[in-house]
Parts: structure tokens; C-alpha cells; sequence
């Protein structure tokens, strides 16, 4: 891991889950896991990819990999790639 890595990485932890963040409001940020945005094609990007969610959002039934992604986007008001912008704004 490179050391820009580590310090995007720290710094969307610290941000707690971005699907929260919009539907609650803010709040103390808990646990995250890093959910790869895929946009559309398949593997995984780079470390600038990454999304801060709580594990119901990222593998709960109602999470991205719970509904799939296309379906976590037709469920919620905002999409991954809403939240992947959120992370790069406040990550910048």
C-alpha cells in the first residue's frame, strides 16, 4: 500500500458510512468497510474508488451487495456514484 493510499483510506474512515450521512444526517461516524465502486464494468478500481460504508449498508439486506447494485440505486434517493463523489469532495 502506498502512502497516499493509506492516508485516502484513513481519511474515509474517519468520514463513517456516506449512505448514513444522507439519510440521517450528521451523526458520530461508527465502523466502515471500504466498498469498491464499479461503474458499471467489472474488478476493482484504485484506492480512489472507495466508499465508506457501515456493513448494513455495504452487506446488509438493504446494502449494496444485498440488493445488487443496480438495485441499491433504484432504492435509495442518491447512487454509489453520488456517494463516491461525496467521498472524493470531503476527502479532497
Amino acid at each position: 500500500m502506498t502512502r497516499a493510499e493509506h492516508i485516502h483510506k484513513g481519511k474515509l474512515a474517519e468520514l463513517g458510512c456516506l449512505a448514513c450521512l444522507r439519510i440521517h444526517g450528521p451523526h458520530a461516524p461508527g465502523p466502515v468497510e471500504l466498498h469498491h465502486y464499479r461503474g458499471g464494468g467489472w474488478g476493482r478500481g484504485d484506492y480512489k474508488t472507495l466508499v465508506p460504508l457501515c456493513p448494513a449498508h455495504h452487506r446488509g439486506p438493504l446494502g449494496i451487495h444485498g440488493l445488487g447494485t443496480k438495485g441499491f440505486d433504484k432504492h435509495y434517493p442518491f447512487t454509489q456514484r453520488d456517494l463516491l463523489d461525496d467521498a472524493l469532495r470531503m476527502t479532497a
